[in-house]
């Protein structure tokens, strides 16, 4: 079986690309990377190529099934730059299944393609896909989700199917989610357990969080069996305020939405943090997720929960548990992070 994967250098990719190495079913990958750089997993050739503008046609053909991963996160402060990355980029992945005639396509949707929940009871994969409006990340998940939408109906004989995840964390990925939404200023000792006393969150903050294997598991299974159609992924549980102040061994101290979101605005504008406050509007306004569909169509069940995802991260920027790609590595940052602040703060990295 051959399998491409887009995407194949960073968080989920690059477990992807691990899990897919354990089956020997898969007999050889193939991973798209826009940087090129020197991990070389067994029975895996690398196509350094952006799916934005690439010819994607010819490395499609012959593959039996594509999972594409590829996502731009940053710039914030450039949405059109990510809305070619991300939702131009799913569009000629998808044109260029069609063209190559892959007979399986595995498209990363996202809890943020949700539209904002009414409450905290779990939904299944018929909660409406219209996004937040105001953020980015979530117009452009949504967007992707019309373009599956149209595919599907344009190409009935393909297997087609949409994942749904909460957050996702590992060691691995520590450095690079770091980078995208706290910044250069912000010190890994800052975050280890104990060095943040007070964690100043509003009460109705809940969150569901998976480890990235956990997540590659679900990939696996649906790139090389039958399924088809969405999956919600998610952990059973949640994590709420003050079981994220006892992650960080702080006090959680209840402060009100409107003050939270005043002052990573004001971070964002100063050019303190890269990630844009309607991020976090996006997390306040997510639903949780059932992911009963996944549990029972592709006997998926995450061995991680919420808080063992979450722990996961923090442990990350203490070790050196690493993928040596460009999105993972440490040395991207450039000496004394200097290359995160040459980027102006939420611009590519």
């Amino acid at each position: 079986m051959r399998i491409v994967v887009t995407g194949a250098s960073g968080n989920v990719g690059s477990a992807v690309v691990e899990r897919l190495v354990d089956d020997p079913s898969v007999t050889s990958i193939v991973g798209l990377s826009r940087r090129a750089h020197e991990w070389e997993p067994p029975r895996t050739e690398w196509v350094w190529t952006d799916v934005a503008e690439g010819d994607l046609v010819a490395v499609f053909r012959g593959a039996d099934a594509v999972i594409h991963l590829a996502w731009l996160f940053q710039p914030t402060r450039d949405p059109a730059v990510t809305w070619r990355a991300n939702v131009v980029g799913t569009r000629r992945v998808l044109d260029a299944v069609a063209a190559a005639d892959v007979p399986a396509v595995v498209v990363a949707s996202s809890v943020g393609a949700y539209s904002p929940r009414s409450s905290l009871e779990p939904v299944d994969e018929d909660w409406p896909t219209d996004g937040a409006p105001t953020a980015a990340y979530s117009r452009e998940k949504a967007y992707v989700e019309r373009l599956l939408d149209l595919h599907e109906a344009r190409h009935p004989h393909r297997r087609v199917v949409r994942m749904r995840p909460v957050f996702i964390f590992a060691p691995h990925a520590s450095v690079e989610q770091r980078r995208l939404f706290l910044g250069p200023f912000v010190p890994h000792a800052l975050l280890a357990p104990g060095r943040i006393p007070v964690l100043p969150l509003p009460r109705d903050l809940v969150l569901q969080a998976l480890h990235t294997s956990d997540v590659a598991e679900a990939y696996h299974a649906a790139a090389v069996g039958d399924a088809h159609g969405a999956f919600n992924l998610a952990p059973e549980d949640t994590l709420d305020p003050s079981a994220l102040a006892e992650l960080v061994r702080g006090h959680w101290v209840p402060t009100p939405t409107r003050a939270v979101r005043a002052a990573l605005g004001t971070a964002f504008r100063l050019r303190a943090v890269p990630a844009a406050p309607e991020l976090f509007d996006l997390a306040m306004s997510i639903p949780m997720l059932d992911a009963g569909r996944a549990r029972r169509e592709l006997a998926w069940s995450p061995s991680a929960s919420s808080a063992d995802a979450v722990e996961a991260f923090f442990r990350g920027l203490r070790t050196d548990d690493r993928v040596d790609t460009p999105p993972l590595a440490r040395g991207t940052s450039g000496p004394g992070r200097s290359h995160e602040i040459a980027t102006r703060i939420g611009g590519r990295v």
